[in-house]
């Protein structure tokens, strides 16, 4: 039990299989040990034990809060997913803004743990303390959209006033390893395929209906000084600054002309890198600008609103109206929010710059419940595949009718291509035997950096914990903005040591739980104040930092009991220096690829691992009980494509 400020101490244990649903109270040691969120996620999936199925009964789904989310705390309406996951066979976490987040928290929980298998499709509705499993056999079968409508009217609630609804679609219910979590706000908890989970437990959507109950720090002059510090810093910051030009107008697309001009742009599924680049050395065949799906370009033809999720200042999301036509149909297409790394997925990195068509696939991911960024390189790795002549009948580049045909196959298992593609990129290469198509680490694309232009993002894909992964270490941030300080993209020296304090600040941030982009202004100083002032404890920066870094060992020992080591840190074929299948980048990045292997050792000894495996004494430093359920021994195979 514990009484830490920004905890209900309740979290709900619900056994899907039996229908049974106890309470409990969140260990004070773990909770001072792990943060919350993110951190506590992973600590009740740790214990869960790493040698279960995925998709099997004994894999545990939590749906977790920080002692943050749903503060003043600026942008805390976030909530973290946590699970094993069917793509990687990792540990993941998966976090969605909005409103969910915090209205959980005024529900009256720190938690929803979710194990077991329903017979029948059920969806678990939370009101003030309580969970009830109700019958959603009407609603199996129905996209996301659909389904949050017929919940808001049969639970007599309002999304946007008083109901977050978290559903899953159609991707979802049909095993699509890369599926994911929809909320009524169209924030996905997008990566790792925490929505297959879902469905294979038969959970079709979780349903909180709350008041607003906002906790109340227990420090409250700490509190009122970091929260302070905190809005001056993200009030100065060029990125966060309201009206400024930076995420506030342009939203997370102000990125697009930023990566396309420093040549930063994986294009034509990595092969370029940019557009640019690729129509200076294609000159003969039709090319793409990245322009015309940029924020810029967005903001002045297609925006439509600018909303925002709970306690955010930013407002990034970009909500958009198109009109499209597809198979002769007029379409008019209303969705929030057109992304960066979406419009990077399903436009350059496919090959396409049609706008409002990839408006058009992000509200249909988002409906099907589709992990944009693995449904977008899954399209593109096809594309490639076909032109390779891996398969007969496969997709071409940069066709909008093919794509949202694809994605809806992909969603349903249609056909055999499609259904291949439902299993992701490893399990794609070695059924095609295409492996010189893939983009993955681990069983999980990368996203829209290309590691060739920035080396930080190159051992930040190769080391993330939950396969490639732009949000476990943005070391953009210091490559592309400046933030804390501006380094060369191209020079790897220092970059191990740079992602590692970036993965440590993120699994605090995440731990909270708030949304990553207050660190483009705020620091540890205005982390540990707002925590320390919310919790009521006295830790020091050290202290806060040295809990990012045992969360993130812990992830990465999950990792290695299931069976991953050094040799799983690795990237793709044609960004690596002195491979076979190597492509230099173009353009600013002529010549450049990505010196993984001396990143990796420095990276490792940085650490304190050996070959990527968290050493005893690194547990012992950081006081990470390993706990019950986690005799698998390192030798037991992980890749993803196996099970």
């Amino acid at each position: 039990m514990t009484d830490l400020g920004g905890f209900h101490d309740h979290v709900a244990r619900v056994d899907l299989s039996s229908g049974d649903v106890q309470y409990e109270g969140v260990d004070d040691e773990d909770a001072k040990k792990y943060i919350g969120a993110r951190g506590l996620g992973v600590k009740y999936v740790f214990d869960q034990g790493p040698d279960v199925d995925p998709m099997g009964p004994d894999n545990l789904l939590a749906f977790m809060n920080g002692p943050l989310t749903g503060t003043q705390v600026t942008m805390s309406g976030r909530i973290a997913i946590c699970t094993k996951s069917p793509l990687t066979n990792t540990v993941t976490d998966s976090h969605h803004g909005g409103w969910s987040g915090a209205r959980l928290k005024w529900a009256g929980f720190d938690g929803l743990l979710f194990e077991g298998q329903a017979d029948e499709p059920v969806y678990a509705y939370v009101e003030d303390g309580e969970v009830e499993l109700r019958d959603a056999s009407h609603l199996w079968g129905t996209g996301v959209h659909e389904t949050r409508d017929e919940l808001e009217e049969e639970v007599d609630g309002a999304y946007g006033k008083n109901l977050s609804i978290m559903a899953i679609g159609q991707a979802g219910e049909n095993g699509v390893r890369y599926a994911c979590i929809i909320n009524e706000d169209d924030r996905a908890s997008g990566r790792g395929g925490t929505g297959c989970v879902m469905g294979s437990k038969n959970l079709k959507a979780v349903v909180v209906k709350s008041t607003t109950k906002m906790p109340k720090p227990a420090d409250p002059e700490t509190f009122k000084t970091g929260h302070k510090q905190a809005m001056e810093v993200i009030q100065e910051s060029e990125v966060t600054a309201p009206n400024e030009g930076g995420l506030s107008v342009y939203g997370t697309n102000v990125l697009m002309n930023v990566t396309e001009e420093m040549d930063g742009l994986p294009t034509r599924n990595g092969r370029f890198t940019s557009t640019a680049s690729e129509a200076d050395e294609s000159p003969d065949e039709p090319n793409i600008d990245a322009e015309r799906v940029s924020g810029e370009n967005v903001r002045e033809n297609i925006l439509v609103n600018e909303p925002t999720c709970h306690s955010c200042p930013v407002a990034c999301k970009k909500e958009v109206e198109v009109d499209v036509t597809h198979k002769g149909e007029d379409m008019n297409v209303r969705m929030e929010s057109y992304e960066y790394e979406s419009a990077w997925a399903l436009g350059p990195n496919s090959m396409n710059d049609a706008r409002d068509e990839i408006a058009l696939m992000i509200d249909q991911c988002n409906d099907l419940g589709m992990d944009t960024i693995e449904a977008g390189n899954m399209l593109a790795m096809a594309m490639e595949m076909t032109e390779e002549g891996h398969v007969e009948e496969g997709i071409d580049w940069g066709d909008p009718e093919q794509m949202i045909d694809m994605l809806e196959r992909i969603a349903h298992r249609e056909d055999d291509l499609a259904e291949t593609l439902g299993e992701g990129a490893a399990r794609i290469a070695d059924a095609y035997d295409a492996h010189d198509c893939r983009l993955d680490v681990k069983g999980q694309t990368i996203a829209a950096y290309d590691p060739r232009c920035m080396k930080g993002m190159g051992i930040a894909f190769a080391t993330s914990n939950r396969g490639a992964c732009h949000l476990r270490g943005y070391t953009p941030a210091a490559e592309i903005l400046g933030i804390p300080e501006k380094v060369d993209p191209y020079e790897w020296e220092g970059k191990a040591e740079l992602t590692a304090t970036f993965q440590d600040m993120h699994s605090i941030s995440d731990s909270f739980d708030i949304c990553k982009f207050n660190a483009f202004a705020e620091g540890i100083e205005e982390y540990v104040l707002q925590y320390n002032g919310m919790t009521g404890l006295d830790v020091s920066e050290e202290e806060l930092m040295q809990a990012g870094e045992r969360v993130w060992n812990l992830e990465r020992y999950y990792n290695n009991l299931v069976g991953f080591d050094g040799s799983d840190d690795d990237l793709p074929d044609r960004f690596v220096e002195g491979r076979e299948d190597a492509v230099p980048g173009q353009g600013g990045s002529e010549g450049e690829l990505v010196e993984l292997d001396q990143m990796k050792e420095a990276y490792y000894e940085h650490r304190g691992w050996v070959d990527g495996v968290v050493t005893d004494d690194k547990l012992e430093e950081l006081d990470i009980d390993v706990g019950p359920g986690t005799g698998v021994s390192l030798g037991d195979s992980a890749a993803p494509a196996d099970d």
